[in-house]
C-alpha cells in the first residue's frame, strides 16, 4: 500500500510550525532562566574599536542633554576606541517598549537607563541582562578598579540603600544613575491665608482639611482663597506612588518578594472612599484627569502639588522653567514638604530614580567596553553636573561629600538657575530623609502592579467627578477591571522570576506584527507544500 505522502509531510510541518512558534512567543515573552555569570576578559583589548549604544531618557532639557554629551565626550577621550552612540528619549515607558520589542530581534542596546521594575521584564528568556556582581568586584576592572582610567567609586561607595534597589532575583542587575523621591510643594502663602500653618510634617488629615477649606466661593463664583474661577486644591501627579506610600504608611500589604499581589485588599478600599468623596467636592485631582501639577500651582489655582523632587525646577513663583505665559503665574511663597503621611512620627517615603543596565552580547570585550561607560556614569563630575539640573542627588558618598557638591547646597536662593532655592530645598528634602525611604519589591510583573495602583486611583476619581455611585458594588467592578487589565489574576501569588509564569504585558506592536509575519510566512509555505504534494498524486 502507498504511503499518504501529502498527510505525513502535512503532519510533520505542522510539528515543526508549532515548536517554531512556541520558541517565537518564548522568546520574546518566555520563562526567566537563570543567568550565567559574566565572563570578564583577562584584559580590555584597547587594539580594536567598539561602537556601544546608550539610550537615556531626557524632558527636553537641554543642559541635560549637554551632559550626557560632555560626558560621552570625556569617556572617548579616555578612551579612544570606544565610539557611545546616545540616543534620548522623552518617556520611561517608550524607553521600556523599545527595549521589549529589540530583546525580540536581538538588536538591546548596550547600556540603558531605566528602572529595576522595567528591567525585571527584561531579564526574562536567555541571559539578555548583564548580572554585575561579577564586574563589581573585579580588580582590573571592577568599581574603583586598578586598571579603570578615571576616579570610579568604590565598591562601598555607593548609598547602599540605593544600590540595594538594583538587586532582585538574587543578582544585581543596575547600577543607580540619579535618586529623587516625591515631594509636596505648598503656596503658603494661599494655606496661610485660610487660617493654617504648614506643619514640618504634612499629615493626609491636614490636607484634605485645608483643601476643603479652599473650596469655598463668593456670589460671583470665584474661589475667596485665590479670587479665581478655577482652584483645585490638590493634585497628585504620579497615583501610582500615592497608592504605594499610603499602603506603605498604613503597613498594609502591596506585594511580597515572591511577586505575590497584595493591592487589593481592604485597605485600599478605605482610601479609595477618601479619594473619591474628595475628588467629588473638586477639592482632590490627578495629573492624568486635570494637568501638570506645577502649572495649576504657579497660576495660583493650587495649594499643595505633590510631584517628585526631580521636577523641582517647574516649581513656584520664581521656577526656571514653566509651561505657563509669565502673566498668568501668581506671586506667592512656595514651602516644599515631604509628602503626606498618616503618622508624623514615623514618615515613609518612596525612594526612586534612573538605574543603569548592560545588555549582554555575544563578544565579551564589547561588554566590559559598556561596563567602563557606566562606571564613568558614576563619577563625580557626571554625578554631581547631573544632580545640579534637578533636584535629583547623587548616588555616590564621593559625590555627595565633596566640597563642589556641599558648595552647591549652600548656595540654594542665590541665583534662580542653577541654585534654585526651591530645587535644593528639594534634593536637602532627600539628603534629610533616606532613612524613611523605601522601596518596593521588584519582580517580573511588579510594573503592571505599580500601573494597577494608580490606575485605581485615576478610575475613582473619573467616578466621582461625574457623580457615578461609590459602593461596595463599584469597588468588586473596579478591583476586577483593573485585575484583567493588567492581567494580574493571571500572574498573582507566582515567583515570577524563577517560576515563568508572570504576565509581561502586551506584546509591542512590532514583536506582535513580527510573529503575525512568521506565522503567515509558515502557513504559505505548508500551503505550497500540500499543493504539490496533491499535485504529485494525481500524477501518479
Amino acid at each position: 500500500m502507498r504511503k499518504k505522502r501529502g498527510s505525513s509531510i502535512w503532519r510533520r510541518l505542522s510539528a515543526v510550525f508549532a515548536v517554531c512558534s512556541l520558541g517565537l512567543l518564548t522568546g520574546c515573552h518566555g520563562r526567566k532562566e537563570e543567568p550565567q555569570a559574566f565572563a570578564i576578559p583577562g584584559q580590555f583589548d584597547d587594539s580594536r574599536k567598539y561602537e556601544i549604544t546608550f539610550w537615556a531618557k531626557n524632558d527636553t532639557n537641554k543642559t541635560q542633554t549637554a551632559i550626557y554629551e560632555q560626558a560621552i565626550a570625556d569617556f572617548e577621550e579616555l578612551y579612544p576606541n570606544i565610539t557611545v552612540n546616545l540616543r534620548l528619549y522623552t518617556d520611561y515607558g517608550k524607553i521600556y517598549n523599545d527595549v521589549i520589542t529589540n530583546i525580540a530581534t536581538d538588536t538591546t542596546p548596550n547600556v540603558c537607563i531605566t528602572y529595576p521594575d522595567h528591567i525585571a521584564t527584561y531579564v526574562t528568556g536567555d541571559n539578555r541582562v548583564v548580572p554585575l556582581e561579577g564586574l563589581f568586584a573585579d580588580e582590573k576592572y571592577g568599581l574603583g578598579g586598578s586598571e579603570v582610567r578615571f576616579e570610579a567609586p568604590g565598591a562601598d561607595g555607593i548609598i547602599p540603600q540605593f544600590l540595594e534597589e538594583c538587586s532582585f532575583g538574587g543578582h544585581y542587575y543596575a547600577v543607580p544613575y540619579m535618586r529623587s523621591t516625591e515631594a509636596c510643594y505648598i503656596n503658603k502663602t494661599y494655606v496661610e491665608k485660610l487660617g493654617y500653618t504648614v506643619p514640618d510634617v504634612l499629615t493626609w488629615d491636614f490636607i484634605w482639611e485645608v483643601s476643603e477649606a479652599a473650596m469655598v466661593q463668593d456670589g460671583e463664583g470665584n474661589f475667596k482663597v485665590n479670587g479665581q474661577k478655577v482652584l483645585i486644591p490638590f493634585i497628585y501627579k504620579s497615583t501610582d506612588n500615592m497608592m504605594i506610600q499610603m499602603l506603605k504608611q498604613k503597613d498594609a500589604g502591596y506585594s511580597t518578594e515572591r511577586g505575590e499581589m497584595l493591592l487589593f485588599n481592604d485597605t485600599t478600599r478605605e482610601i479609595l472612599y477618601t479619594v473619591a468623596g474628595h475628588a467629588t467636592s473638586r477639592a482632590f485631582s490627578t495629573f492624568k484627569i486635570s494637568g501638570y501639577p506645577a502649572n495649576f500651582l504657579n497660576a495660583g489655582q493650587c495649594l499643595f502639588a505633590v510631584d517628585s523632587t526631580a521636577g523641582a525646577t517647574w516649581m513656584g513663583t520664581d521656577a526656571p522653567l514653566t509651561d505657563i505665559s509669565e502673566d498668568k503665574i501668581v506671586q506667592f511663597e512656595t514651602a516644599v514638604r515631604p509628602v503626606p503621611q498618616f503618622d508624623a512620627d514615623d514618615p515613609r517615603m518612596i525612594s526612586q530614580g534612573p538605574s543603569v543596565c548592560i545588555f549582554n552580547k555575544e563578544d565579551s570585550q564589547e561588554v566590559l567596553a559598556s561596563w567602563l561607560f557606566v562606571q564613568y556614569l558614576l563619577s563625580s563630575k557626571v554625578q554631581i553636573a547631573y544632580s545640579e539640573t534637578e533636584g535629583y542627588v547623587p548616588v555616590t558618598l564621593t559625590a555627595q561629600r565633596s566640597p563642589e557638591y556641599q558648595d552647591y547646597l549652600a548656595r540654594g536662593g542665590e541665583d534662580n538657575t542653577t541654585h534654585y532655592d526651591i530645587k535644593i530645598q528639594a534634593a536637602r528634602l532627600l539628603l534629610d530623609n533616606v532613612d524613611h525611604t523605601f522601596v518596593t519589591p521588584v519582580f517580573n510583573g511588579s510594573a503592571s502592579l505599580r500601573d494597577a495602583a494608580g490606575q485605581l486611583v485615576e478610575d475613582t476619581v473619573k467616578s466621582s467627578r461625574r457623580g457615578e455611585g461609590i459602593d461596595e458594588a463599584y469597588m468588586e467592578k473596579l478591583y476586577s477591571d483593573v485585575m484583567s487589565l493588567y492581567r494580574l489574576d493571571q500572574i498573582g501569588g507566582q515567583d515570577s522570576l524563577s517560576s515563568g509564569k508572570a504576565d509581561l504585558g502586551p506584546l509591542p506592536r512590532t514583536a506582535s506584527a513580527l510573529l503575525l509575519a512568521l506565522t503567515i510566512t509558515w502557513f504559505l509555505m505548508i500551503a505550497y507544500v500540500v499543493y504539490k504534494t496533491m499535485k504529485t498524486r494525481k500524477d501518479y
